[in-house]
C-alpha cells in the first residue's frame, strides 16, 4: 500500500479482520494515493520545464536590455546636441556625451550639480528668474541664451525642455535638449548686418540720387509757374512727368526691400482721376510717337472724378504696366482703359487695363513674369533693358490695396493686364495742381533756409519769390545758428545733412536757447530720405515737420500758408 495509507492505517488501529473487511475500499484511496503522486510528479516536471524556460527568457531579456541599453547610448551618445534630465530643483541626473563636447566640463563634475552654477553663473539675475518663471508657466519651453565657458568662448545655445511626471502624475523634473546654435546665430548676425549694411547703402544711393532730380523736378515746377507760350506747355508737363517717372524707378529697389519688411502704407488722399491719367497719357505720347505705335486712352464717364485714396501708387502701377507694354511692342499700339465696374453711393469700383499687340508671354512664363528680378526669357534684359520688378512691384502694391493683377497672353498676339480696385468717393472739388494763380498767392512770413545743396537752395528761392516770401538761406547749420542769433524768423526749412553742422545737432542747439520765443520756432525738415527713415529720428529732436525731396510745390505751399496764417508775435 502506499506509504501515506498505511500510516493512516496503523494511527487508526485497524486489525487483520478490518483489512479484508475494507479491502476494496482501501484499494480505491491506495489508487487515489498513487494517482495523487503522478499527478504531483508530472506538475514538478512542468514546472522544472517551466522554471528553466523562465530562467532562458529572463536571460535574454536581460542580454536584449543591455543590448538596447547600450544601443540607445551609442545612438544618444552620437547625437550632436546635449539630452539632459534635471530634478525639479534643476540638478542634472542624466547628461550625453554631447555635454562634454559642447560645454567642455566632464559629465561626473556636472552630474547632481545645478544648472544654474554650471551655466548661468555670469547672466543677469533678473533676466535667469523671469527665464526661469516663463519655463514654470509652461509644460512644453523654448529659448536661446548665450553662454560663455571657463575658456571664455561665446557659445549660442538653443534651450528646449518638458516637464516629467512620476506614476501618480506628480511633476518630478525636466527633460531637455541644449543645441549649440553659434554657426547659426553669428551667420544671422552678419546677415543681420549686411542687410542693414545694404539698406543704407540703398538710402544713400536714392538721397544722392534724388538730389539732382530735386532740381529737374523744382524747376519743371517753376516753369509751368512762370510764363510761357501755350505750345510750350505740354513740354514742360512732359519733363515734369519724366523726371517724376524716373524718380519711381529709383524708389523701385527702396520698395521691394519695404514689402519685405512690411513698411509700406496706404495713403488716402482725395485725387482727380482724369487729371492723373491725363498726365500718364502725356508721359506715354512721346514714346508712342518715337515708336511710331498709336496710343488710345478709353475712360468711362460714368466714373467719379473726385476719388479718394493712393494716387501715386495708382499712377505707379499704371506707369509699370504702360512702360512694358510700350517697351514689348514694335507694331500696332497700346491701349489704355479706365472702365466703371459698380458705382455706390461712397465706393467706386474701377477696373484698369494695359492691352498691346506686342511680343506677348507664353503660358508657362506668366505666372513667373511676377516675380521679383524675373523676365519672360533669359534675353529680355539684354535686348529690352529693365530691372524686372516692374511687374512684382505692381502686384504688391496692388496686394496691399486688396487688389489683383491679372494677365491674358499669346505669344506674339500681344498682352493684357489688368487690375480692379475700389476707391472712395469724394465731393471735393479739386483744382489743377499746375493753375499758375493759385501757386502764386501771396505768403506773408519770414523764413531761414539751412540748405547746403546750391540746386535745393536755387528751387527754394525761386518757389519763395514767387510766392513773396522774404527768405534768408544758410549754407549750413553753424551759419544758420549765426544769422538766426541776431535775426527774428517765423519757420526755419532745415536740410538734414549739411557740413560742419547738420540739421540734426542744429535743432538740437536752437530748442536748448534759453530765448523761449527762439527755442520754439517751428523747424521743418528737409531731406530726400523718406520718411520712415527719418521721422523717429526728427521727433525725437523735435522737429515740427517734415518735406521730402523732391519738393512737392503743392504741400509746400499749404505748409507755408499754414504758419503765415498761425504766425507767432515776435518783435
Amino acid at each position: 500500500m502506499h506509504r501515506l495509507l498505511r500510516r493512516q492505517i496503523r494511527k487508526a488501529n485497524f486489525d487483520t479482520q478490518d483489512l479484508e473487511k475494507f479491502n476494496d475500499f482501501f484499494n480505491v484511496i491506495n489508487d487515489a494515493y498513487k494517482s495523487f503522486d503522478d499527478d504531483v510528479r508530472h506538475i514538478e516536471l512542468i514546472l522544472e520545464e517551466s522554471s528553466n524556460e523562465l530562467y532562458k527568457l529572463n536571460k535574454n531579456l536581460r542580454t536584449e536590455k543591455e543590448s538596447v541599453k547600450n544601443e540607445l547610448n551609442t545612438i544618444v551618445n552620437t547625437i550632436e546636441g546635449v539630452i539632459f534630465k534635471t530634478d525639479l530643483n534643476g540638478d542634472f541626473k542624466y547628461l550625453n556625451k554631447a555635454w562634454e563636447d559642447v560645454f567642455n566640463i566632464p559629465i561626473e563634475i556636472a552630474l547632481n550639480k545645478n544648472y544654474k552654477d554650471l551655466l548661468f553663473s555670469s547672466m543677469d539675475q533678473d533676466a535667469l528668474r523671469a527665464m526661469e518663471l516663463e519655463a514654470i508657466k509652461q509644460t512644453e519651453f523654448n529659448t536661446l541664451f548665450k553662454h560663455t565657458t571657463f575658456s571664455n568662448k561665446t557659445l549660442w545655445i538653443q534651450l528646449r525642455l518638458s516637464l516629467t511626471y512620476d506614476e501618480s502624475g506628480a511633476a518630478n523634473g525636466y527633460i531637455g535638449t541644449f543645441n549649440d546654435v553659434t554657426q547659426l546665430k553669428e551667420t544671422e548676425i552678419k546677415l543681420n548686418r549686411a542687410n542693414k549694411t545694404k539698406d543704407e547703402f540703398l538710402s544713400t544711393m536714392s538721397h544722392e540720387i534724388r538730389t539732382p532730380l530735386n532740381a529737374v523736378i523744382g524747376m519743371s515746377d517753376i516753369l509751368l509757374m512762370d510764363k510761357f507760350l501755350p505750345e510750350q506747355l505740354e513740354n514742360f508737363q512732359v519733363l515734369k512727368y519724366s523726371s517724376e517717372h524716373l524718380l519711381a524707378l529709383i524708389n523701385d529697389l527702396l520698395d521691394l526691400n519695404k514689402f519685405k519688411s512690411q513698411e509700406i502704407k496706404i495713403s488716402e488722399e482725395d485725387f482727380n482721376l482724369s487729371e492723373l491719367v491725363q498726365n500718364i497719357q502725356l508721359h506715354f505720347k512721346q514714346v508712342a510717337l518715337n515708336k511710331k505705335l498709336s496710343f488710345e486712352t478709353i475712360i468711362d464717364s460714368s466714373i467719379p472724378m473726385v476719388l479718394n485714396g493712393d494716387s501715386l501708387k495708382l499712377s505707379q502701377v499704371l506707369k509699370n504696366l504702360l512702360s512694358n507694354a510700350f517697351k514689348f511692342t514694335h507694331d500696332g499700339g497700346v491701349v489704355f482703359k479706365i472702365e466703371n465696374i459698380q458705382t455706390k453711393e461712397e465706393t467706386a469700383s474701377i477696373r484698369f487695363s494695359v492691352k498691346d499687340s506686342g511680343i506677348g508671354v507664353s503660358y508657362d512664363k506668366q505666372k513667373d513674369i511676377f516675380k521679383s528680378f524675373v523676365q519672360a526669357s533669359n534675353n529680355t534684359s539684354t535686348i529690352y533693358g529693365g530691372t524686372g520688378l516692374g511687374l512684382h512691384i505692381s502686384k504688391e502694391l496692388l496686394n496691399i490695396q486688396n487688389s489683383n493683377l491679372h494677365l491674358e497672353s499669346n505669344i506674339g498676339k500681344g498682352s493684357t493686364f489688368w487690375f480692379d480696385i475700389t476707391f472712395k468717393t469724394s465731393k471735393k472739388v479739386l483744382t489743377d495742381e499746375h493753375n499758375i494763380s493759385s501757386q502764386r498767392e501771396q505768403i506773408d512770413l519770414k523764413v531761414l533756409i539751412a540748405e547746403d545743396n546750391k540746386f535745393n537752395a536755387l528751387i527754394l528761392g525761386k518757389l519763395l519769390k514767387n510766392w513773396n516770401v522774404d527768405f534768408v538761406l544758410a549754407k549750413n547749420g553753424q551759419q544758420a545758428l549765426d544769422i538766426y542769433s541776431s535775426r527774428n524768423f517765423d519757420v526755419i526749412l532745415m536740410d538734414l545733412q549739411m557740413p560742419i553742422l547738420d540739421g540734426y545737432d542744429t535743432t538740437r542747439i536752437i530748442r536748448k536757447m534759453d530765448d523761449k520765443i527762439k527755442s520754439t520756432i517751428p523747424i521743418i525738415a528737409l531731406t530726400a530720405f523718406t520718411k520712415s527713415e527719418v521721422s523717429a529720428k526728427t521727433e525725437r529732436y523735435k522737429m515740427n515737420g517734415y518735406i521730402s525731396k523732391p519738393f512737392d510745390i503743392n504741400e509746400l505751399h499749404s505748409l507755408l500758408k499754414h504758419y503765415s496764417e498761425n504766425k507767432r508775435h515776435v518783435v
